[in-house]
């Protein structure tokens, strides 16, 4: 990508996938000379309403799913939902001012209301500059699919082929939004491994499993814990994100280990015997990147439950309904082709082209 060139991106703080995406696009497009910005959606929402809607996702994710549940299945993924939320329409304003001002010759958006008002203001010839949406589901549900926009990114074939179906519009494949360091390998992947065990605690012989709860330490990852802990063969490292208060649960029952916000990652990984996830979201593409094989269980609400199972069928993780196939999965897993199976697909969704090329590439 030449040097001059300025790019909008634009995410949602609702946990830390879409955000980690964002910027990582955005660090990537630094060091090229792009002067990239990163901007919160839900920022341009008047009177505090993006804050509110922050707020109120967390607490249905946290205390009642089935509400989110019901919401998700109306207007996410029901062909009678309206083809134009509220939402959409007091955004369009704001990024239309915004994007007057930044002058960018693209906006690009890792989240999907900012993909709907891009959309939406695309098909009415109201935003200058070309709209690509890099699409950071693995199920993408139908607020991610506005017509109006020029371009679709998708980190997976099945998801591409997913929204050109749905929209129409020229659909690339890339590869996985990570940091490289998830993608480095040591020279001595053993010694690595064991120096990580050793840095969690985790005693010779143990199968650590990372249990990820998200950067909101959500859904049921204290049963999950439970029954990696009770099988006896496997031992629970919970991923508590910023949640303090599932931090002090956990480290007060004395379920296995549990870790705050971490940022070496890699390195946890470099322990892993594998990850227990509930959301689909960026740790699994972490994962994939990193050689760890990963199994969905008890999926939170709505896009979680739903790209926990797209990931399954595109052959990337194994999805477990119940206790005894969650330790059924993770036995499976012990050095077996399954194993290598999982890990070659995880890998190769990363010899697509890099996102950041492919926006270089696109025309003016």
């Amino acid at each position: 990508m030449s040097k001059g060139r300025k790019i909008l991106i634009l995410s949602a703080s609702m946990g830390a996938g879409h955000d980690g995406v964002a910027t990582e696009l955005g660090r990537r497009l630094t060091a090229e000379g792009v002067e990239a910005e990163v901007v919160d959606i839900l920022d341009l929402l008047p009177v505090g309403l993006g804050a509110s809607l922050r707020r109120g996702y967390g607490w249905m994710i946290r205390s009642a799913p089935r509400l989110y549940a019901a919401i998700y299945q109306v207007f996410f993924v029901s062909e009678c939902a309206p083809s134009t939320s509220p939402l959409t329409l007091l955004a369009a304003g704001p990024l239309r001012e915004l994007v007057r001002l930044r002058a960018p010759e693209a906006v690009v958006s890792t989240f999907h209301l900012a993909a709907q008002v891009t959309g939406h203001l695309r098909e009415r010839d109201r935003l200058a500059v070309p709209s690509v949406v890099v699409v950071t589901d693995f199920a993408a549900h139908r607020l991610w699919l506005h017509p109006g926009n020029d371009t679709y990114l998708c980190g997976d074939p099945v998801t591409a082929l997913t929204v050109a179906e749905a929209t129409g519009r020229p659909v690339l494949c890339h590869a996985p939004l990570v940091r490289p360091e998830f993608l480095k390998r040591d020279a001595d992947a053993a010694w690595a491994a064991a120096r990580a065990r050793a840095r969690l605690g985790v005693r010779e012989g143990d199968r650590p499993v990372l249990v990820s709860a998200g950067a909101w330490g959500v859904g049921e990852v204290e049963e999950t814990a439970r029954v990696l802990a009770a099988s006896g063969r496997y031992v629970p490292v919970v991923l508590c994100g910023r949640s303090d208060r599932l931090l002090r649960r956990l480290r007060d029952a004395g379920t296995g280990l549990a870790l705050g916000w971490c940022d070496d990652m890699p390195g946890v990984f470099a322990a892993a015997y594998a990850v227990v996830d509930n959301a689909a979201g960026l740790t699994c593409r972490e994962a994939f990147a990193a050689g760890v094989p990963v199994v969905s269980y008890r999926p939170i609400a709505g896009h979680g439950r739903d790209g926990a199972l797209a990931m399954a069928r595109a052959g990337l993780s194994v999805y477990a309904r119940d206790a005894a196939e969650l330790i059924g999965a993770l036995d499976r897993l012990d050095g077996t082709p399954e194993r290598a199976e999982l890990i070659a697909r995880g890998a190769a969704l990363f010899s697509e082209a890099s996102p950041e090329s492919l926006l270089g590439s696109l025309p003016r």
